[in-house]
């Protein structure tokens, strides 16, 4: 299948954290009509995925607007679409704003209720870009929540961006819901949403809007986000050493080689901090006095945007005030003095990577609970909204049953229900009126009180004729079950004029 549009349409990937791979495409249509955008897209998964139409777990993602939402005929089009390409509702997403939904909550309500139904993923977009309410977080069957950029931007350098990143990211999982985020730029971005169990990322540090042909090489290569970003991962144990003096840098690598670290080094804390923003660190040793950033101010900020690592000063020239403040502040482990013991050195280090690791190992765990209490909270959301559709489906079955037995107690016509033993359960208007002189009818065996009817004790066989009250009465019996899951048999009569 080849297109040969002008201007292709574009489709930015969204990435699992949980194995780096690509988990959704998101169609970057514009105007208000999405249809034209999905069944491109659906043609496209078709061509993606080598012709094959139901092509595995692969989403596409389709931004709704409010006026499309709202239309009555928007979700049976998109039904009929899917079902024309032979795709399971739920590898489509439905992208809405807030602002869609304020339009017009109860009709909002409606087509979100439709879609659920249908088995469509909802993503409430744009989240924590205006003053959301919470509260649509409840009322909405939503499966994920979009972080906006303006969230993501200063996340790895600015601790008021972080706090509330996380607060976003934590209450969405609270309430069973995923997180994604866009406008991913940087590595540190990723690692810092990565490390607060964010479920996927979308932005320019994995790919840029891409064409369809893009796309597709995209997915034939099977490019992931390397190890170190996911969420599970084998960490090794990196140092870095920052000094400007490069006879001290060489001489700490010859020393600590054997030991088996992954050694990173800096001629200056400029030079680390660019380091640290590209890549982990486990533990950093450092030189105090250095031209431009002092080691204590470059720990100072090493702290501040890997706050994980464990920091070392090694320096044989002391501004007491300088690193005592550093110390109190937490952005110092140990300060070990120049020249050094290798043997005291070699122990601090192992023990600042045993440090790390239990670390780790807390973090690890801590993530673990936390992503099984986010795995159980969504299990129960989406429970819960199985729930709801149920009890939504008995009431429409109630109101059905309810206008079934006043139609059928209007009816002139005489009918009588029987449950599959052969009891009386139900007798409309003009039955009652005919066998009034019969006694109580309900709950008793239709035989045994309507013996006119049932020669034999049987059912009545097709023409026969019922002499009531000097009447004559044609009397046809009706097995239920057929097209339903009913049981028991209906019993009309109708009444015959000339019968002898």
């Amino acid at each position: 299948m080849e297109f040969d549009d002008p201007t292709p349409p574009l489709y930015q990937p969204l990435v699992d954290l949980r194995n780096g791979a690509v988990a959704s495409l998101e169609a970057l249509h514009t105007g208000a009509d999405s249809l034209p955008a999905l069944r491109r897209s659906c043609q496209d998964r078709q061509h993606w995925q080598g012709g094959v139409l139901d092509g595995g777990d692969l989403q596409v993602a389709i931004n709704v607007a409010p006026a499309q939402l709202h239309d009555p005929h928007f979700g049976p089009a998109v039904a009929a679409l899917l079902d024309q390409y032979a795709i399971q509702p739920a590898a489509l997403t439905l992208e809405l704003s807030e602002a869609t939904l304020t339009k017009n909550p109860t009709a909002s309500d409606s087509a979100l209720a439709f879609f659920k139904q249908l088995g469509a993923c909802l993503t409430l977009d744009q989240f924590g870009s205006g003053p959301a309410c919470l509260r649509n977080l409840k009322r909405y069957p939503f499966d994920y929540i979009k972080l906006d950029a303006a969230c993501v931007t200063h996340v790895a350098d600015d601790e008021g961006a972080a706090a509330m990143c996380q607060a976003l990211i934590a209450m969405a999982h609270y309430l069973g819901i995923r997180v994604a985020a866009d406008g991913v730029h940087t590595e540190a971005q990723c690692a810092f949403l990565r490390n607060n169990l964010c479920d996927l990322i979308q932005g320019p540090f994995y790919a840029p809007p891409l064409t369809p042909a893009e796309v597709g090489a995209l997915l034939r290569e099977d490019r992931r986000l390397p190890p170190h970003l996911l969420r599970v991962q084998a960490r090794r144990r990196c140092l870095l050493l920052v000094d400007d003096e490069a006879n001290i840098l060489s001489a700490l690598r010859r020393l600590l080689r054997p030991d088996g670290y992954e050694i990173l080094s800096a001629g200056c804390g400029e030079q680390g901090l660019e380091l640290l923003a590209r890549q982990p660190v486990d533990v950093i040793i450092s030189d105090q006095r250095m031209p431009g950033l002092s080691g204590a101010d470059f720990l100072r900020q090493a702290r501040i945007l890997r706050p994980d690592t464990i920091r070392i000063m090694l320096s044989g020239y002391t501004e007491l005030q300088s690193v005592t403040d550093a110390v109190n502040e937490g952005a110092i482990y140990k300060f070990l003095t120049k020249p050094w013991n290798d043997d005291h050195l070699r122990a601090h280090l192992r023990d600042a990577f045993r440090l790390k690791e239990i670390a780790d190992d807390n973090l690890r765990l801590t993530m673990e609970v936390r992503n099984a209490n986010h795995e159980l909270a969504s299990a129960n959301r989406r429970m819960e909204q199985l729930l709801h559709q149920m009890q939504r489906q008995i009431d429409r079955d109630e109101i059905s049953l309810n206008i079934a037995h006043d139609i059928l107690q209007q009816l002139p016509l005489p009918v009588i229900g029987m449950d599959d033993g052969g009891m009386i359960a139900f007798v409309n208007g003009a039955a009652g009126r005919l066998f009034q002189r019969s006694g109580a009818l309900l709950g008793n065996a239709a035989s045994a009180v309507l013996p006119a009817l049932f020669p034999g004790g049987a059912l009545p066989p097709p023409g026969h004729l019922a002499h009531i009250d000097g009447l004559h009465y044609a009397v046809q019996a009706y097995p239920m079950g057929q097209h339903s899951a009913s049981r028991g048999s209906l019993i009309t009569l109708s009444h015959c004029e000339n019968a002898p």
